[in-house]
């Protein structure tokens, strides 16, 4: 008995580059997962790394609208605007922005705390609770203490974290990560892979990521 060609069956790897700091990524994993909760089929995600603002201090001096007039040059009142707009868009996938009170951060030591997450069997996680600290609670998410604690509440060895993070033992991997990024010609995250070969830029609808999943599913199973 033969399976149904129309039925995807083979697992489809998607590769994620993406940023804590970055809240149209936070808003494209939710679009993303409800695709892959649509999608008739099975989907292995890795997450790598990629530096929005790679010069930014562990402790900046001020909040989000005072980054953004000076790293983008806008009016104060115009980057209210535009984060108005862009907590008005979480809020349609269910998340809960809180600009306010957001630390903005150097996200170096985040990314290596994914990588040691990542060996753990716990990068999922751990991602979550990094976008869900940083965008909805307003913790800081650039300090050792502070992310070893983040670790701690998913599961993680407080001392072997911290061990990690101070001796930057995942640093290189994070660059390794930044390096493809840069090879694939990647500018702007959330950006997916799927299967190494197709890339997808953007929150995009989950429709968009549905179809695509479709389609590279149907070509791997060949």
């Amino acid at each position: 008995m033969t399976a149904d060609p129309a039925t995807p069956s083979a697992t489809v790897k998607v590769d994620i580059w993406s940023d804590i700091a970055c809240p149209w990524c936070f808003i494209g994993k939710r679009k993303f997962e409800e695709a892959v909760r649509r999608f008739d089929g099975s989907v292995e995600v890795e997450y790598h790394s990629f530096e929005l603002s790679p010069d930014t201090p562990v402790d900046f001096e001020g909040d989000e609208v005072d980054f953004l007039s000076k790293h983008k040059g806008m009016p104060a009142d115009q980057v209210r605007g535009m984060l108005d707009t862009v907590a008005g868009i979480a809020s349609e996938v269910g998340l809960a922005y809180d600009f306010e009170h957001l630390q903005h951060t150097n996200t170096v030591k985040a990314h290596e705390l994914l990588h040691f997450a990542k060996a753990n069997g716990r990068q999922a996680e751990m991602k979550e609770r990094l976008l869900h600290a940083y965008f909805e609670e307003g913790r800081h998410v650039g300090r050792v203490d502070d992310l070893v604690t983040l670790a701690a509440e998913v599961g993680l060895d407080e001392q072997e974290a911290r061990e990690a993070l101070e001796t930057g033992r995942h640093l290189d991997d994070v660059r390794s990560d930044q390096a493809q990024a840069q090879a694939f010609g990647i500018t702007g995250v959330p950006f997916f892979v799927l299967d190494g070969k197709y890339g997808i830029s953007g929150a995009q609808a989950p429709e968009t990521f549905v179809q695509a999943l479709e389609q590279v599913a149907s070509e791997v199973a060949r």
